[in-house]
């Protein structure tokens, strides 16, 4: 009974964040806000994780294509592809579930034992639109080109990986970025990361948003909000796989 209690109150959260916004410039202002806090603050983790993630896969690759008879440039094709269809956008969303969810969770928690959500409430200001949707919008706009990122990071790490260990040529490592590439998958990420970013977004909101008691009841939500944002990334996706890849 508690799965359809959070489920109903979390629809109604959602319902109350896509209301007519009362002063758009005021939301403008604060999406631009947003858009620093969760976006551009996140391109350092991102980066850094993904040229070592690239690093690792064309060794690991390399590692398993030690057969004479199988091309080198392979290992190209298996940094791309392992970037692509998992890591820029599953793996990211996974960490970003910890930076920014917890992120926005604690504030907000914050916010509602210290009755800053009540006073907003109290002037007649929507507070589920106002503090929730413009991070929404944020995250849906730039953790997609998080993603874009991730994918050129990641293949710049696993090409300066090849050159100094020696594995491939560089010749062979960029035919392989390039042999056999589908357009849909670099779509296929794209379009998994925008989902993600919504899953991140809300859940995190609506652990923070209906906080209580102290300030430990904030730490704790957070806590919940990374861990069931990580699972429904991992269930949606399987979903999103079997709906686009099929």
């Amino acid at each position: 009974m508690r799965l359809f209690y959070h489920l109903g109150r979390y629809y109604i959260l959602i319902s109350k964040v896509f209301a007519k916004p009362e002063r758009y410039k005021m939301y403008y202002r604060q999406t631009l806000r947003e858009l620093e806090l969760q976006g551009i603050n996140s391109i350092g983790i991102v980066v850094i994780i993904s040229i070592f993630v690239g690093a690792v896969i064309t060794i690991q690759t390399n590692y398993n294509i030690e057969n004479p008879l199988l091309p080198r440039y392979l290992i190209g094709v298996g940094v791309r592809d392992m970037l692509l269809l998992e890591f820029s956008s599953t793996m990211v969303a996974l960490i970003l579930a910890g930076k920014v969810g917890s992120s926005i969770s604690s504030e907000l928690g914050t916010m509602r034992i210290t009755e800053q959500i009540d006073a907003l409430e109290i002037m007649g200001v929507n507070s589920a639109s106002f503090l929730i949707l413009p991070k929404i919008i944020a995250t849906m706009l730039f953790f997609p080109l998080l993603t874009i990122i991730s994918l050129f990071v990641g293949m710049g790490g696993g090409y300066l990986t090849a050159l100094i260990t020696n594995v491939s040529t560089p010749q062979e490592f960029i035919y392989g970025l390039q042999y056999g590439f589908y357009p849909h998958y670099f779509t296929y990420a794209l379009q998994k990361m925008v989902v993600f970013a919504f899953l991140i977004t809300t859940i995190s909101a609506y652990h923070g948003y209906y906080a209580e008691g102290s300030s430990l009841e904030v730490g704790k939500s957070s806590t919940r909000a990374v861990v069931q944002s990580c699972i429904f990334i991992l269930m949606f996706n399987l979903i999103l796989t079997k709906l686009i890849l099929d």
